[in-house]
């Protein structure tokens, strides 16, 4: 079946040739014959010009052209391309002789005034020559092109498969860091058997819930991260009662701003594992302002400069994925010094749903 289709192809690609040479015998009958009303001799004269100009044709299209003009060998393109003209004009000069020997009787006088110029001949038969080699050059320029766009849209696509494989394990890197913090507080009020113990379970259902099924997405809604952050918070006003003070500060000028999911808590868990008590109280301070294009989140704790808290996977990984999901459009901002830790995040092309 496959064989046949190709033969099919084929057939139709000769036929189409047929058909085109054609043509260009009755523009050459038509072309030559204008001054002179014995068609037949003007038709004989064309006949005669066809393997030349055929010639000529072909071997600028199958070989100058492919092998040496879009290849950029420009120097063997010009000298064969010279041989060409060389070898054509003779052949034309062969066809005016036989006008005047055959069709005419060597009678110069009965000859065609169009068949007697070589000037007038060769214009005609480079018309057609250049023509189709124009046509060919266009077909090449039109396939390297959709080529070229193939070429650039696999490597897009196989780019776009390696942020997304880098995604995902930074999400892997950060997941256990965040299920690991709150397992350890619920473990410690379900030793003290405190009342919190079904409320806290019960929210963090609600985070696995969201780290589980809505981080695989590449945006969220800003107010379903809200919402976890919450419970996050939540969480760890449970583990550290009355030592804990956040003040959190939220404004939402658009509800339909989004955010890549799981951005903002782990500033925030970093501000619980590594913010430090002062006068017995571990002080955070939480803003995040959604207006028009730009989310603008800012987080403050207490610090007492005794630890580094710049550095770690989870901070790391954060950037890398601002990097990935947020090229070019966004400014995060450290701050670490012997009174406080402060983040600054500004997203200024948020995606919006």
């Amino acid at each position: 079946m496959f064989t046949k289709q190709i033969i099919l192809i084929k057939l139709g690609q000769v036929l189409l040739h047929l058909l085109f040479w054609c043509g260009v015998l009755f523009f050459f009958t038509y072309f030559f014959g204008v001054n002179d009303a014995n068609y037949r001799d003007t038709l004989s004269f064309s006949i005669f010009l066809m393997p030349i100009t055929i010639a000529t044709t072909y071997v600028s299209i199958y070989k100058l052209i492919p092998d040496y003009l879009i290849k950029k060998r420009y120097w063997r393109f010009a000298l064969y391309t010279t041989y060409t003209l060389i070898i054509s004009l003779y052949l034309l000069m062969v066809s005016i002789f036989f006008s005047l020997i055959y069709i005419s009787n060597f009678e110069y006088a009965d000859m065609n005034p169009a068949t007697k110029n070589i000037i007038f001949v060769s214009t005609a038969v480079y018309l057609v020559v250049i023509v189709v080699s124009a046509f060919k050059l266009l077909k090449l320029n039109l396939k390297q092109t959709a080529k070229t766009k193939a070429l650039e849209t696999k490597i897009l696509d196989a780019q776009l498969r390696l942020k997304e494989q880098e995604l995902n394990y930074l999400k892997m890197q950060i997941h256990p860091h965040f299920l690991f913090n709150t397992l350890n507080t619920m473990y410690g009020l379900a030793l003290k058997k405190a009342e919190q113990t079904p409320d806290m379970i019960l929210k963090l259902s609600n985070l696995l819930d969201y780290l589980l099924y809505q981080t695989e997405k590449p945006f969220v809604l800003i107010q379903e991260e809200i919402e976890h952050l919450e419970d996050y918070i939540a969480l760890e006003k449970m583990r550290f009662h009355d030592t804990l003070n956040v003040n959190m500060s939220i404004k939402l000028d658009s509800k339909n701003a989004t955010i890549a999911p799981m951005l903002l808590l782990p500033f925030i868990e970093n501000s619980f594992k590594h913010g430090s008590l002062k006068n017995k109280t571990l002080t955070i301070d939480i803003e995040l302002i959604a207006v028009e294009d730009t989310v603008h989140f800012r987080i403050n704790n207490s610090n007492t400069n005794q630890q580094s808290t710049s550095h770690g996977i989870g901070l790391e990984n954060i950037k890398k994925r601002l990097e990935l999901l947020y090229p070019e459009s966004h400014n995060l901002k450290i701050k670490d010094t012997s009174q406080a830790f402060e983040v600054e995040l500004r997203l200024k092309k948020a995606a919006n749903v």
